[in-house]
């Protein structure tokens, strides 16, 4: 079942084995999963229907494949018979539902069905086998699934964060056609009832989800393993060919929900379960600190970073997490390098050790899977190797991969291996606690042809790079992964920027939400998510409250002023950043939940998150006017009756009486209950 899933010991225990052509009076397999869920399988036709509370959801439901050029369908099949198996793996334990698909002129399929009666979700997948079988395209779930009343969505979920690009809460209207990278959602953002489908395994296939709705015919949702765009997956080719004797579709996630919220965040879970982290778990407490890129960026020199050392140790002594924060030197760290990449890092190791001196932590920058030099030719040398960058490069049907300004490096060749293990040598040879990787979608790009054989998808590369990048790190280092695969670099990354490069702007906020509105259950696929560098510059304070703001609910907090000067940033720092209140949501670690879904590209103005006993409400005003905002306590998950001590943390306001704030501002309230008795609002009847 799961290839790559070190959790997943199966005991199977066998039941039956039943020829279809046998059930002259039950030709259809009821699969149960969840509390009130139903598959129900027609061992006659070969569709499938997918029931929640007795209403069918989703109908029709088939399987395909490309296999040789040829599109084969499940319901092309003349014989079909199942097994049922029990099960015990990372999900619990379960049964294991297996159809078995016959034909004379066809290789044989197999269907496979995963479901737990603790899980509100099932997982399929799909198999064929056969002699010299060849594919890049398996669909295990296709079909049609009941009309969305009332403000009906369809989530479009970017691939990765690279060039700006945003989720989009698209209105699910006549003749629209979404296709949402890995996962994707449906639902009514009034009453908030949808479903959520997508892969849980990212090490082979990259998936897209594709959803319709037609003015005169059913709507329609396809998964499927093969997905390739310029526009999203950044592929200038088709997704790569597989071959074999036994080929398999990626394991997908399908499942009804009251709360589509609540599926998104189950979705986030289950692929840590189903393909668990590479990297070593973080247990230290969350990350805080102050990045380069900011601000200084090319202007970066070892002065510089050392009088930033002193202002967070002077100055910004209460800004730390665990008794410490991260002082991560970005791009043009090289100034503090003489002789090139080859030569002297005594200046780089000094910067390391007063951190250290001065109770921080190091960090360092690196793109390890880029050339940004390679309009100087092929014929260089790559650094500490003996291999031209030429022969590095990915080779894309006669060309190369280019993009963000760096060409993309093969991360299966030997020099690419060479050039990782000798920069992350001498990373750690200076004594680098942290590590900033970038541009590490160049890894998952499709090529023509990789230099190991066996490899022939982007993301088999992609898995390759990553694994041989962290097995250099040996435990060692705090992983944050910038612009990257969103949802496959969960293995590989304590720390995920969730959205684009961001600064200082409302704008920046707005935009740097957008990525929190719909992708905040990324929260349980990583250690912990970030929002990039927060940038106070000479920002009006309400801007800034709510660049710090946008950061908080995200996860972790890293700042990216020039500190080694003073201004107006460096006066908000000591009055905001050692706020002890906002230390206790950032030391909580996971990102706070949206309370609306309907916002297209842009961000909702309210996200909450349960701390122990309080619950905290974040509202943002990005207009140029200044908002009264009205609370609906249902809608927030709060009980109606209950008291609320309501206080707002910036201002410092212990008996707040209505949620005003200022155009281009934000404000953190917190609500108390009274009583002991005092509960959170249960989500939605069910579906």
């Amino acid at each position: 079942m799961f290839k790559y899933c070190s959790l997943f010991i199966a005991v199977l225990c066998f039941i039956a084995v039943v020829p279809a052509y046998a059930q002259k009076n039950n030709d259809r397999l009821h699969i149960p999963f969840g509390k009130n869920g139903l598959i129900v399988y027609s061992l006659k036709t070969g569709l499938i229907t997918v029931y929640k509370n007795d209403v069918p959801v989703f109908s029709n439901v088939y399987a395909q494949v490309k296999v040789n050029d040829k599109l084969i369908s499940s319901e092309n099949y003349a014989n079909r018979i199942y097994t049922k198996t029990t099960i015990n793996n990372g999900f619990g334990k379960g049964e294991k539902y297996l159809v078995k698909l016959t034909d004379p002129n066809l290789p044989e399929m197999d269907l496979v069905f995963y479901t737990y009666a603790n899980r509100e979700y099932f997982l399929t997948e799909t198999m064929v086998k056969g002699h010299n079988l060849k594919t890049n395209y398996m669909a295990p779930f296709c079909g049609d699934f009941s009309g969305i009343t009332g403000d009906a969505r369809t989530l479009f979920v970017p691939f990765d964060n690279d060039t700006f690009i945003s989720y989009n809460a698209r209105p699910f209207k006549d003749k629209l056609k979404n296709v949402s990278a890995e996962v994707g959602a449906v639902y009514n953002n009034a009453s908030r009832k949808g479903f959520v489908v997508g892969s849980v395994e990212h090490g082979i296939w990259k998936t897209g989800v594709l959803t319709t709705t037609q003015k005169d015919s059913a709507n329609s949702i396809s998964a499927w393993g093969g997905y390739s765009s310029a526009e999203v997956t950044r592929d200038s080719i088709p997704h790569g060919m597989l071959n074999g004797e036994s080929l398999k579709s990626p394991l997908v996630f399908v499942g009804c929900f009251d709360d589509w919220r609540q599926g998104l965040e189950d979705y986030g879970k289950a692929n840590r379960i189903a393909d668990p982290p590479y990297i070593f778990n973080w247990t230290a407490p969350t990350p805080v600190g102050w990045n380069s890129w900011g601000v200084i960026q090319d202007k970066l020199t070892f002065e510089k970073a050392t009088k930033v050392v002193d202002f967070f140790a002077d100055s910004l002594a209460a800004f730390r997490t665990g008794n410490t924060a991260f002082i991560d030197l970005d791009s043009y760290w090289d100034s503090m390098v003489s002789g090139g990449m080859k030569g002297d890092f005594s200046k780089l190791k000094e910067f390391a050790d007063y951190c250290k001196k001065r109770g921080l932590q190091p960090g360092v920058y690196w793109a390890p899977f880029t050339d940004w030099g390679y309009k100087g030719g092929g014929d260089r040398i790559a650094d500490g190797t003996d291999y031209k960058f030429g022969d590095m490069w990915t080779k894309v049907a006669g060309g190369y991969h280019d993009l963000d300004g760096a060409r993309a490096l093969d991360p299966t060749h030997p020099g690419t291996k060479a050039r990782i293990a000798n920069m992350i040598k001498k990373f750690r040879e200076c004594g680098f606690k942290m590590i900033k990787i970038d541009f590490l979608g160049h890894a998952a790009v499709e090529s023509s042809h990789f230099y190991d054989t066996t490899v022939t998808t982007g993301m088999q590369a992609y898995r390759k790079g990553m694994e041989f990048l962290l097995d250099q790190m040996d435990n060692q280092m705090l992983v944050y992964a910038a612009i990257s695969p969103s949802l496959a670099t969960g293995r590989y990354a304590h720390m995920r920027r969730i959205a684009c490069d961001a600064f200082k702007s409302i704008n920046d906020t707005k935009y740097t939400l957008n990525s929190l509105n719909y992708g905040w259950w990324q929260t349980y696929l990583y250690n912990y998510m970030d929002a990039d560098q927060v940038v106070l510059s000479t920002e009006k304070i309400g801007v800034n409250r709510a660049r710090i703001l946008s950061a908080i609910i995200t996860g972790t907090f890293m700042t990216g002023d020039d500190f080694s000067t003073n201004g107006h940033w460096s006066s908000v720092a000591k009055s905001l950043y050692q706020n002890q209140e906002l230390l206790k949501i950032i030391k909580h670690g996971k990102a706070f939940e949206p309370i609306e879904g309907n916002t297209g590209t842009s961000a909702t103005e309210m996200f909450a998150s349960r701390i122990g006993k309080d619950f905290y409400l974040a509202v943002f005003n990005y207009s140029d006017k200044p908002k009264k905002f009205l609370i609906d306590l249902k809608r927030l998950g709060l009980l109606v009756k209950r008291q609320y001590i309501v206080s707002e943390i910036f201002r410092n306001n212990k008996s707040a009486t209505g949620l005003d704030v200022e155009a281009g501002d934000a404000a953190l309230f917190k609500f108390t209950y009274q009583t002991r008795t005092s509960k959170i609002h249960k989500r939605n009847p069910p579906f």
